[in-house]
């Protein structure tokens, strides 16, 4: 008899083992999507006012329980604190956005044509699977359930294995809160399970955010069995500086987009393109404000910087690092193994890299910014163009130049001086290899529903 798979959790600050978790077996997965569809009739049945009322009690449950919940990030995936805790409120900002906008979003849409009256109306179609990423567990799995609950369907989530407890406390978020038995279930099967599920006849749709292979995978499986699927997949993601650029503001974001959740970030700037002129100033700029910053153990109020989620991760960071530099790039900042326990990497600058070079041509999840060298405003739209990501892209410059640029960019969202970042009210997703369809904003709740026409005679003449 096969063993059952277990979800081991390392704490990345350590290295040590924090806990193991059996993976939910064929009776447990069973039970899972059975309830699923059980409940599926009467949620989509109750309305928004309905509906509503239970994400706006997660959203508060989650606040209440805000210290427990952050804690459940570091320990597992080594957030740093501060920032796990602003993560649960945005995770709870989430849900109530959904809350307060669902209604107008899916309203019914009156459209003229030969009809008496003819109008399309937003219907859900059944339970949602959401196949999710370790390296923001809280809010990529309201972002996936929000929308999707709010529009009549029922969640089940299928966390990374090394977040089990953080996908089990979201869970508890709901139950703790009386939902409905099978409105949203965790799902904690190890990945060899996920094809199955995928393909049970109960799951109508498929949401996955992460590597672009395992999304390619994903959609091949929803594709064969003609099941609408969302993917958010990797980046490597360009922020282009200008010579008219204010080079102070965009330093700062640099090395706040750099370091927050110690890089690992599908949205994060990346490669760092900027016009030959101001090329040493702007690195100066960022090589300070990167030396500035604490790198330590998360859950000290003081650290800025955490550890990298896995000791794997950190290695094929470091190769990145390695090659890049052997390749013929200048490493500024960083860039050295640290001694000690856990797996944590320092904040690391690299100069002089050009096209092909690992930290160009891969997606770099780490505390690692690339910088490279534009001759004008062409040559930088062209440098952050050339990758087959098309995730999120930046540029500082005017804000007239960088609204014309944005249109030229091939990517899912385009920050004009300024971070880039998610929120509930914008839609956020990728073009190219870093996956197709939208989340947030209205784009997001539209993604699994029926768009039903309904046409009313008589016909008109």
């Amino acid at each position: 008899m096969t063993e059952p798979a277990v979800l081991t959790v390392i704490d990345p600050a350590t290295g040590r083992v924090l806990r193991q978790v059996p993976a939910a077996g064929p009776e447990q997965i069973e039970t899972t999507l059975a309830r699923a569809e059980s409940a599926y009739d009467g949620w989509r049945r109750i309305g928004f006012t309905e509906r509503a009322k239970l994400l706006r009690a997660v959203a508060a449950e989650l606040r209440r329980g805000s210290a427990d919940y952050a804690m459940m990030m570091t320990e597992e995936m080594g957030k740093p604190i501060t920032e796990a805790r602003g993560e649960v409120e945005k995770a709870a900002w989430a849900a109530e956005h959904y809350a307060d906008h669902a209604a107008e979003y899916l309203a019914t849409e009156t459209v003229a044509s030969d009809a008496t009256r003819s109008y399309v109306q937003y219907l859900p179609i059944g339970p949602v699977l959401g196949v999710l990423p370790w390296n923001a567990p809280f809010w990529l799995a309201f972002r996936f359930c929000a929308p999707a609950l709010m529009a009549g369907n029922t969640c089940v989530m299928k966390h990374d294995p090394h977040v089990p407890g953080c996908a089990a406390a979201i869970a508890g978020a709901f139950r703790a809160v009386g939902a409905p038995d099978g409105v949203f279930a965790s799902l904690p099967i190890a990945t060899p399970d996920v094809e199955a599920v995928i393909r049970d006849r109960r799951i109508r749709a498929v949401s996955f955010t992460g590597s672009d292979r395992g999304g390619a995978a994903a959609a091949a499986i929803a594709a064969s069995e003609i099941k609408p699927a969302v993917l958010e997949l990797g980046g490597s993601d360009p922020c282009i500086v200008l010579a008219d650029a204010d080079l102070n503001a965009a330093a700062e974001v640099i090395a706040l987009s750099r370091i927050i959740n110690a890089g690992q970030s599908c949205i994060a700037a990346k490669r760092i393109i900027v016009e030959r002129p101001v090329h040493d100033e702007l690195v100066e700029k960022v090589r300070v404000r990167l030396a500035a910053l604490r790198v330590g153990e998360p859950r000290e109020e003081t650290t800025q910087v955490g550890p990298i989620a896995r000791e794997d991760l950190r290695d094929n960071l470091h190769r990145q690092v390695r090659e890049t530099i052997a390749a013929g790039a200048t490493c500024v900042l960083g860039g050295e193994l640290p001694e000690g326990p856990g797996y944590f990497y320092p904040p690391t600058l690299l100069i002089g890299v050009r096209p092909g070079m690992a930290a160009c041509a891969e997606e770099t999840f780490g505390p690692v910014a690339a910088v490279m060298t534009a001759v004008d405003a062409d040559h930088a739209l062209d440098l952050a163009n050339a990758t087959p990501y098309g995730l999120a892209a930046s540029v500082w410059t005017t804000t007239e130049r960088g609204e014309a640029i944005a249109a030229e960019l091939e990517a899912g969202q385009v920050s004009v001086n300024g971070i880039v970042k998610t929120d509930p009210r914008l839609p956020s997703g990728g073009v190219k290899r870093s996956g197709y369809g939208r989340e947030l904003g209205r784009a997001g709740i539209h993604e699994f529903v029926n768009a039903q026409q309904v046409w009313v005679g008589p016909k008109r003449d």
